[in-house]
Formats: C-alpha cells, sequence, structure tokens
C-alpha cells in the first residue's frame, strides 16, 4: 500500500503515538486486504463500547491511545454501551459494571468521540451522503449507510475504527470500490410486507441464503413496494446478522438500484419461507416471558411515539426495555412520550439495548420484534425468544403471566 508523504511521518511517529498506532492498525489492514492506498473519510462509528464485550483488555488499549495523545480528526459516535449511564440502578446493572462502563465512555471522551452510544446513528446526528467515505463499525447501521443511504463503508472493527478515527484515514478496499458494490444475485420476494417482523424475517431468509454460498452476492431485491425507515433498519439487521451482509439493492428504494440490471443468477422466496422463518424465531411462550424489549436497532421518534399512545392509561406486567439514542429519548422527553410510557412502568433505557447490557441470567424468556435481537438473545444469554409484531409486543408486556398451579398436595403415610 503506497503512503503519502504525510501518511508516512504519521507512521513513523511524527504525530504521536496514538496516531502511529492507528497508522500501523490501518497499514496492517490494508496489506492484508490489498489496499493500494489509504482514502479520507467523513464520518466515524465505533464499536467495542459496551464493557461487557471489551473487558479490561479492551479498555486498557483505549486508554493507551487516549495516553498517547489521540484525538479524532471527523465526527465519530460509539455503538451502544452496557447500560443507560444515567439510568443504572432503574435498569438493575451492578455498580461494579457501572463503574467500568463509566471508564469506558471517559476514555472515549478524552478523544473527542461524540459519546451519543448508538446502532442507528443516521438517527441521532451522525448522516452521512450518498457517496461519502466512512468507517463505521456496527452491522446494521454499515447495512443501512451502503445500502439506504448509499454511503460506502466496509464492517470496522472497534480497533480499526478507532484508527480510522485518530487519522481521518482508511484504507480503500472492499466497499469502497465500485467493482465489489455491483449486484450477484437477484432475490424475488413474492410474500406480505407489512412490518418490522415481516422485514425482520425477510432480512433472515436471505440472510441465511447468502451465507450457504461460498461467494457471497450482493443481493438485488424485487418485489418490495415500500419499505418505511423502520421497516429497512429492521431489515438491515437481519440481513446483517444471519448472512453477514453490508450491502443490498431494491429497486425504487435505495439509490444504487438504478445502476445495475438484475443478475441472471436469481432465488424465489415466498410466504412460506417467511412463514418458516418467523417460526425460527419462536421457541419460547408469550404468556410465560418475563422481558419484553423493543429497539434492536435504536428506536426512531416515531416508534417511541406509537409506544406511548399504546401504553397510556395501562400498566405492565413485565420488564419492558425501550431501547434508543439518547437525542431521540431527549425528544422523547420534551414530547412527552417518557412521561407515560415511564407512567405505565416500563423503562425507556438510553444508549444501551438488551443485546449488549449484562442481563445473562436475569431472564429467561425474550418478546421482542427484533430477528436480530432474537439471535443474540440465545447466542449470548440463552433466553428462549418470542417473535412479534411490533403492536403484538407492546400487548404481551400489558398481559398478567398466568399463576402457576399449586403443588398437588402429599398424603399422608
Amino acid at each position: 500500500m503506497q503512503l503519502t508523504d504525510t501518511e508516512q511521518l504519521m507512521l513513523e511517529g511524527a504525530q504521536g503515538r496514538a496516531t502511529q498506532k492507528a497508522m500501523q492498525i490501518l497499514s496492517a489492514l490494508g496489506t492484508i486486504y490489498g489496499a493500494e492506498r489509504l482514502i479520507p473519510i467523513t464520518s466515524v462509528q465505533v464499536a467495542g463500547v459496551s464493557f461487557d464485550n471489551l473487558g479490561e483488555a479492551g479498555l486498557e488499549f483505549l486508554s493507551e491511545m487516549a495516553d498517547g495523545g489521540g484525538r479524532v480528526r471527523l465526527l465519530t459516535t460509539l455503538n451502544p454501551a452496557g447500560m443507560d449511564i444515567e439510568n443504572q440502578a432503574a435498569l438493575g446493572i451492578g455498580d461494579d459494571f457501572a463503574l467500568n462502563q463509566r471508564r469506558v465512555i471517559e476514555a472515549f471522551a478524552r478523544m473527542g468521540v461524540i459519546t451519543t452510544c448508538s446502532c442507528t446513528p443516521y438517527l441521532a446526528g451522525n448522516v452521512p451522503h450518498y457517496g461519502e467515505h466512512l468507517a463505521w463499525s456496527e452491522s446494521s447501521a454499515v447495512c443501512y449507510a451502503n445500502s439506504v443511504l448509499g454511503a460506502r463503508s466496509n464492517r470496522e472493527g472497534g480497533p480499526s475504527a478507532l484508527a480510522a478515527a485518530l487519522t481521518g484515514l482508511t484504507p480503500c478496499y472492499g466497499y469502497h470500490l465500485d467493482e465489489v458494490r455491483r449486484p450477484g444475485l437477484t432475490v424475488e420476494v413474492q410474500a406480505r410486507l407489512e412490518g418490522t417482523i415481516d422485514f425482520g424475517a425477510l432480512g433472515k431468509a436471505i440472510g441465511e441464503r447468502l451465507e450457504a454460498a461460498k461467494v457471497k452476492p450482493v443481493p438485488y431485491i424485487l418485489g418490495v413496494g415500500q419499505a418505511s425507515l423502520e421497516n429497512l433498519k429492521s431489515f438491515c439487521a437481519s440481513l446483517a446478522t444471519y448472512g453477514g451482509a453490508a450491502l443490498f439493492h431494491m429497486p425504487g428504494i435505495t439509490p444504487e438500484a438504478a445502476l445495475h440490471a438484475p443478475p441472471a443468477e436469481s432465488l424465489r422466496l415466498t410466504q412460506a419461507d417467511l412463514d418458516e422463518a418467523i417460526a425460527s424465531m419462536n421457541d419460547g411462550a408469550a404468556a410465560e416471558a418475563d422481558f419484553v424489549s423493543l429497539g434492536c436497532p435504536h428506536l426512531s421518534i416515531q416508534e417511541i411515539a406509537r409506544i406511548a399512545s399504546l401504553l397510556e392509561g395501562k400498566r405492565v406486567t413485565k420488564e419492558f426495555w425501550i431501547t434508543t439514542a439518547r437525542p431521540v429519548k431527549q425528544i422523547a422527553d420534551r414530547m412527552g412520550y417518557t412521561r407515560i410510557i415511564e407512567a405505565a412502568g416500563a423503562k425507556i433505557a438510553a444508549d444501551t439495548c438488551c443485546v449488549v447490557a449484562p442481563i445473562k441470567g436475569r431472564f429467561h424468556t425474550l418478546v421482542t420484534d427484533s430477528a436480530k435481537a432474537c439471535y443474540y438473545a440465545y447466542a449470548k444469554n440463552k433466553l428462549k425468544t418470542v417473535f412479534l409484531s411490533f403492536d403484538e409486543v407492546v400487548a404481551s408486556a400489558i398481559q398478567e403471566r398466568p399463576h402457576p398451579l399449586p403443588p398437588p398436595l402429599k398424603g399422608r403415610g
């Protein structure tokens, strides 16, 4: 990989230890993937924020970069943290974890990172334009940026995203290149698509077929007449989780679809395929569920408004987390949605989510509308899952759990 004179000086340490370490990371990454050069970027989103994932070793790396003079050169935000730092106790997060999570956030803040912790940065001020190059980490956010916004980013690891933020550069390979963004598979959808549950199921169905392929093609998806922002973020999360996909084209919906013709290789997905995907994420019973969560990916203000309308004047009977970015939560505060939701007994958790919070062992069965949350509920926390539509999830939080029958009386010997 060819470096400019300025980049070479960075690598040699002329701009400090942290910048040097960042350039070492980017140079190694570029060499591995055959990049010819580094390119400037306009924004960064860094994963590896929850102390539950980072651990002490990850925190030590962040502290080292901050102590070494690391300062971000462009707009940089974070992935969700392991807790809401303003609402720790209400979410049942212990003091020891909270102390370490605050150390993580403080290390990022020392480097000039905006400590908004969200998997939907495009809803919280980090909104790239068409054609801009990025260094984003979170899988659903990368898929959304590439596909829906037409920006360009590989899925970065936490260290490589931070390295990009400290230098303003990233290696030019992968989805930064035109040829890698061309579609290789036509997907014909012949099914009903109405809400986040259907788009999540579609992402799972397509993703699993991509995962089975030796070389994962970029899908060109036909048959989707319309899709809201909320539906698309659900689809992106599911497609990325189950298929490792970072880009798709959808004619009439995504901006780059018009640049391409449908590929000759194709597959068809029917209503039966979507029904099967939905059934596969239901291995628990809604009546027995003890944890309800909406907001994976983080909720939009429209979704929070919908929850408030469904909960007004009611009381929840289960632990119910509503997760979103703090800037969105602040809008909900001003609009009165937070007051209605909290009066019902539900909890708005800002800058965290059920995937990265340390909840293992606390619950048995999760109810959600998120295919991604279903995947990680079992993979990380061994929870059973109930996969329902958005409104049905809210309704399940209001329903009483049945009381278990008393044990039979023992006869006297």
